[in-house]
């Protein structure tokens, strides 16, 4: 999948809504979901860009 404009330097994203964060670089991710989230406006994205600390900051895999 395409990384969203103005995020495509992040790999992992995360929703504010359910804490989860998205691996933008694995193919299984779903599409719809990520363009869902961008549109809602309720994500955020990490630094370092890892899942560490996505984990750190409470947020987990979808």
């Amino acid at each position: 999948m395409s990384r969203p404009l103005k995020y495509e330097e992040f790999r992992y994203v995360g929703d504010k809504r359910n804490q989860r964060y998205y691996d933008l670089d694995d193919s299984a991710v779903d599409s719809e979901a990520i363009d869902e989230l961008m549109v809602s406006d309720q994500f955020t994205c990490f630094a370092p860009d890892t899942p560490v600390e996505a984990r750190n900051r409470g947020y987990r895999p979808a």
